[in-house]
This record gives structure tokens, sequence and C-alpha cells, in this order.
């Protein structure tokens, strides 16, 4: 099972849509028996709590269904778990370099727009504190970096 964790600031907006956008992608794909996706913030501020309410309207509205719930990064249990940390913005991955002192782990920390394939940005914006607009950009960004990650792991296994 290749298993991908897909990480944010409080685990409410964009690492649970990233984590919806990719299942439904894997689920399309075929294979959901061996990929597995996780999501989890750098921050606990919202520990237990389901996605922004927002977020997933209009995850909804696309289809995707926003059913995990917040946790945060476990250092070294996620590390050792997981073969891929995605990261959302430079922010959320210093803050992943930094748990991982040592960079025993580096190979497995990426960016998410990294993936991209037809958009051109350097991270993926919390839309928080936004607008509409704002989610519906999350989820234009995480659907070509899904489709783009998606046929990275497929190539590497």
């Amino acid at each position: 099972m290749f298993k991908v964790l897909f990480v944010c600031l409080g685990n409410i907006c964009r690492s649970p849509s990233a984590e919806a956008v990719m299942k439904a992608y894997v689920e399309r794909a075929g294979l959901s028996e061996s990929i597995f996706c996780d999501s989890a913030g750098t921050a606990g501020y919202h520990v237990g709590e389901r996605a922004d309410a927002r977020m997933r309207k209009h995850g909804a509205k696309r289809g995707y269904d926003l059913t995990s719930r917040s946790r945060q990064v476990a250092f070294p249990d996620d590390y050792e778990t997981f073969d891929m940390i995605i990261a959302m913005d430079a922010s959320n991955m210093r803050d992943l370099q930094d748990l991982d002192e040592d960079g025993q782990y580096e190979d497995k920390l990426h960016m998410m727009t990294s993936f991209c394939q037809r958009e051109s940005t350097d991270h993926v914006p919390d839309p928080y504190y936004g607008g509409a607009d704002g989610f519906e950009r999350v989820l234009d960004l995480l659907e070509d970096a899904c489709e783009g990650l998606l046929q990275h792991i497929q190539i590497r296994r």
C-alpha cells in the first residue's frame, strides 16, 4: 500500500480537500486497494473538527466528500508511515522540515504545486479568510496537482 499524507496549517481547508480530491482520483483509477490518502495539520488548532463548512460545500459541488477529522502531524510516526508527505505552502514545508531536524525523511517531503500540470504557482493559497472564489481556486489547483500526483505515483510504483 502506497501512503500519501497531505498537510496544511489547520487541516480544515486545503489538506482535507487534497485528501478528498486524491481519493476520488484514486477510486476512479481503480487503485483504492493500493493507494491510501490522509491529511493533517502542522498546528493543532482544530484537532477533531470536521473540514470547514465552506470547503465542504464547495467540494460537494464538485462531487468530493470531505469526511476526515482534523489532526496534527505526528513526528516521527507519520514520517515513517507515509511514503509521501505533501505540503500546501512554503510555511507548511518549513514546519515539516523543522520536525525532521536530521533531514532523515527529506526525500518524502514535497510541495503540492510541484505536481501541477496546467497551473503555474508555488503554493495552494489558504482560503480561510476569503470568499467563495478562494475555495474554488483551491479546488482548481488541487484537481490539477492530484492528477499529476497520481501519474507520478503510478510511474514511481
